[in-house]
């Protein structure tokens, strides 16, 4: 007969067992990454989409007096014709412009040889600083001109190859499209759900866990808001700039000015600026003058429409979203742009969050509320 209360473990039997619980753990999670990993950039961006919507999905249920399947679908199916109409529009007209813009690159290139050098001397203010850096590095207006033509030439050669894969790229191919579209639904039906289980599993009082979540949200919103919605704006502003002027290709350029947008310390003068000086070496002094004003105009849009979209949400320093873009792009791809800023952002909160624990209650450790009213 066996005794009502049996003799507590010895520490041999927990050392064993908390082994034992972390090696499956660790198995666990190891094949874990290896199942999702085909499936992380169609997943990311429906997590992302989900928490986007996340507001309108909360609404729409209290409306469809908690009908969450049906909210879910009518969502998915608005994102699917909001996304995928504009996606198809502007991925053809990109691949479109971008073959042109290519024939246009090599006419050049045939016509202006690097021996004829006068369209970069007679450029002003470009013209005097290329004399200088020949005067100092021994580097000839010829090969300047050369190194120029053939860098653009391999530019869009590259644009080209993308073709409209260039916006459904962010999510691999048309499969993975299909596959986001799919995930995106269980993640505007079941998003709260699978938040409230990871919150579960933090090891912090009820009240530091809605702090951490709530700065979490605040600074994506931030970066989305602040830097996305910012960024497409100078784009659309440079493609209508570049379009008023009748520059070739507005539309090219317009995507990578809102790419170079989301770059700090780069920006949209990055596009513009080389425009302007085609024009003044053209003698279009008026279509200069316009697109030098509309793109000085373009970057103060920066200086009040960021601070009013990121207003009342917590702030993402320059340098994080610096390496966040520029690191996340590169390891992630086109999700990287948000997801990258946003973990570093979480990083520095989690830091700062166990720091103003510590100062707090210095000895003792971060337990949950319901375990410390246990012991």
């Amino acid at each position: 007969m066996e005794p009502d209360n049996p003799p507590p473990p010895t520490s041999d039997e927990v050392f064993y067992a908390r082994t034992f619980t972390l090696v499956t753990l660790a198995l666990l999670g190891y094949f874990l990454y290896y199942i999702l990993l085909p499936f992380f950039a169609p997943l990311a961006w429906a997590l992302f989409i989900a928490f986007l919507i996340y507001p309108i999905n909360a609404w729409l249920v209290r409306k469809l007096h908690g009908r969450r399947n049906l909210s879910a679908s009518l969502l998915t199916f608005a994102t699917l014709l909001i996304v995928i109409g504009p996606v198809t529009a502007l991925s053809a007209a990109f691949a479109t412009q971008v073959a042109d813009l290519l024939r246009f690159a090599q006419q050049f290139a045939a016509e202006h040889r690097p021996s004829d050098i006068s369209d970069l001397a007679n450029i002003p203010l470009l013209g005097p600083a290329l004399a200088r850096v020949q005067q100092a590095f021994g580097v000839t207006l010829a090969q300047l001109q050369e190194w120029a033509i053939e860098g653009a030439r391999n530019v869009l050669q590259f644009l080209a190859s993308m073709g409209g894969k260039i916006f459904l790229g962010a999510v691999g191919t048309v499969i993975g499209f299909v596959l986001m579209m799919f995930l995106l639904f269980f993640a505007v039906r079941d998003g709260q759900q699978m938040l409230d289980t990871v919150r579960a599993l933090i090891p912090a009082s009820t009240t530091d866990k809605n702090r951490l979540f709530g700065h979490l949200a605040s600074v994506t919103r931030a970066m989305v808001y602040g830097s996305g919605v910012t960024a497409l704006t100078q784009g659309a502003l440079v493609g209508i700039g570049f379009a008023i002027v009748g520059l070739p290709s507005p539309i090219v350029f317009g995507v990578m000015a809102a790419l170079f947008a989301l770059v700090p310390m780069a920006g949209t003068p990055v596009v513009w600026v080389p425009a302007v000086l085609i024009m003044a070496a053209q003698q279009r002094w008026g279509a200069a003058i316009f697109l030098l004003a509309w793109g000085i105009f373009i970057v103060m849009i920066d200086n009040f429409l960021r601070p009013y979209l990121v207003a009342g949400r917590a702030p993402v320093g320059t340098l994080t979203v610096f390496m966040g873009v520029l690191g996340g792009a590169s390891v992630f791809g086109a999700i990287g742009v948000f997801l990258g800023p946003v973990v570093l952002a979480l990083v520095i909160a989690l830091i700062r969050f166990a720091l103003e624990v510590r100062q707090t209650t210095p000895d003792s450790p971060i337990v949950s509320a319901d375990e410390d009213r246990a012991r």
